[in-house]
């Protein structure tokens, strides 16, 4: 493949592409991959192999960790089994998604959400009272409404509209409501 692009980022995009796609599919050259040099290290004392004639070599010999991609990808794939959730039988499965599934229903009706220690509504509690006045155990808030709810003094012709005059309440208009 020719690229005959002017830009050099281009040219230097394209020829990085093209060597990682060898070192990708191997490019047929192979590299070994063997131990590191010693550098001149020399092993101290006397220490000899073990022959394979002693007892201590009956056993498999022990594998030698190798620090390539392959073998990182094969301790990976070792370890997945425990990373993954266990797989359900499809009867497990099934109760499962029952029990998610409960039976519930929507209501409707208009129930004031309390404030709470934060100043924000209080909207759960809404839906509870709402769902136990149509006789659940409780419920989940669908819908809401706010209004503002101001003082008669408001009312009042040339009177100066003051921050304290008027508030906002939130309401649940419908809830899903659960035995």
């Amino acid at each position: 493949m020719m690229v005959r692009s002017g830009n050099p980022a281009v040219r230097l995009g394209t020829l990085m592409s093209a060597a990682l796609l060898l070192l990708l599919s191997g490019g047929g050259i192979g590299w070994t991959q063997s131990a590191p040099p010693s550098l001149g290290l020399q092993q101290q004392g006397g220490q000899a192999a073990p022959s394979p004639s002693t007892p201590a070599s009956s056993a498999a010999p022990a594998r030698e960790e190798n620090p390539g991609l392959i073998n990182e990808m094969s301790k990976l794939f070792d370890k997945l089994p425990s990373i993954l959730p266990p797989i359900k039988s499809p009867s497990e499965t099934m109760s499962d998604l029952s029990r998610l599934a409960t039976p519930s229903t929507m209501v409707s009706g208009r129930v004031v959400c309390p404030i709470s220690s934060n100043g924000a509504p209080d909207c759960k509690q809404a839906a509870d009272q709402l769902c136990q006045g149509k006789g659940y155990k409780e419920g989940k808030s669908l819908n809401a409404d706010s209004a503002e709810k101001c003082s008669a003094k408001v009312l009042i012709p040339g009177r100066q509209r003051k921050p304290d005059d008027c508030r906002t309440d939130t309401f649940v208009t419908s809830a899903l409501c659960q035995n």
